[in-house]
């Protein structure tokens, strides 16, 4: 596949941070050109599709397939866990116990992401990392979305440390273990979705460390949170900031002081994927705040990621452009879940569609346009 230097070394044994960087290789650039090539010699204009085009052209690289397969095996992982700021700090409109409410309405099939993931054909799985809750609560639904489960909650961040380091290095290892999982059963497209109260604030810091950004820039209103718990949160972040600065080069380290468990194992999620080219789908603001820590360990990594969408939080923005990566939609949501990621799956699949199917100039017998 495309450049020999490039081709992928096989690493599926190995869950050291370090050797999945190292494993991580680009998508086949040969392939891209073929797709590049293919799109200018369809009957269009050039360039007409716009955007489409490109993401046809990132879809075929990733596959190495020139024309593609449209996705046929897309899952959402949603990773959850609630933060233990939001109850401290007081810097959310819901109480940690939203979120296992939520874990169960995903596993029932009446969340939103559900309903969205239904109609665009995708498998939803829900991994509780840190849910603020007893551990047999999803006994009568699906016991197994606690497998992974790290501890109950977060450290409040502003003060203490998330977790400790044995449990930052657990959770990446989950996050590495999901990936293989979900890659093994035959998923061509992975999406990452995130839900947890009190997550936005570390995402928020994490993304104020890596943008970098000030933090009334970074901060936004989460649970739809007044003027005073807006003001609290800024604290939080500002506070958690400058606990973590000092650890940017070191992620492990850096996500057990000022992240969570689920940040961590999106961490290994993101990070093995790209190892085993196999493409992601960016949802929200926490996925985005991770992306942003596994595109430093590894820069590779971010050409097999695209941002499914742009949320309302402001730090969402500034995270999608230290990365360069342009949302394939705007639909001002901030729900997370994976919601707008997954409303990004059919254009991969137009995309897809548009590269294989259309007639070329020399089929039609029709000159290329030159305008």
């Amino acid at each position: 596949m495309g450049d020999t230097a490039d081709e992928p070394v096989d690493m599926s044994e190995s869950t050291s941070l370090n050797d999945i960087a190292a494993a991580i290789t680009w998508p086949d650039r040969d392939i891209a050109q073929q797709a590049r090539e293919r799109w200018d010699s369809l009957n269009k204009p050039a360039g007409s599709l716009g955007r489409l085009e490109d993401l046809g052209t990132w879809w075929a690289a990733t596959r190495g397939e020139c024309p593609p397969t449209p996705p046929q095996h897309p899952v959402l992982v949603v990773f959850a866990a609630d933060h233990g700021i939001a109850r401290t700090a007081r810097t959310s409109v819901y109480p940690p116990e939203a979120t296992a409410r939520m874990v169960r309405a995903l596993l029932n099939g009446s969340a939103a992401a559900s309903a969205l993931a239904r109609r665009v054909g995708a498998t939803v799985h829900v991994v509780d990392l840190a849910v603020d809750a007893e551990t047999d609560y999803l006994d009568d639904l699906n016991p197994a979305a606690t497998a992974h489960r790290i501890r109950r909650a977060s450290g409040s961040i502003d003060h203490e440390d998330a977790m400790t380091a044995d449990e930052a290095h657990q959770a990446f290892i989950a996050g590495v273990g999901i990936a293989d999982a979900e890659i093994d059963a035959g998923a061509d497209l992975l999406i990452a979705g995130d839900i947890g109260v009190g997550n936005t604030t570390a995402a928020s810091a994490i993304i104020g460390l890596y943008a970098p950004a000030d933090v009334v820039a970074v901060v936004g209103r989460g649970t739809g949170i007044d003027d005073a718990a807006w003001m609290r949160k800024c604290a939080a972040v500002r506070d958690a900031m400058r606990r973590g600065r000092e650890l940017k080069a070191e992620p492990l380290e850096l996500l057990a002081t000022i992240g969570g468990a689920d940040f961590a194992a999106i961490l290994g999620f993101l990070l093995r994927s790209a190892a085993r080219r196999t493409p992601v789908l960016l949802d929200g603001l926490a996925p985005t705040a991770v992306a942003l820590i596994a595109h430093r360990v590894a820069f590779r990594a971010r050409e097999w990621w695209r941002a499914g969408h742009l949320s309302t939080e402001p730090g969402h923005a500034a995270a999608l452009a230290r990365l360069d990566l342009d949302p394939i939609l705007d639909l001002r949501m901030r729900l997370g879940e994976g919601t707008g990621a997954l409303l990004a799956v059919p254009l991969i699949g137009a995309a897809a569609d548009a590269l294989s199917d259309m007639a070329t100039d020399d089929a039609t017998g029709v000159e290329s346009f030159d305008g």
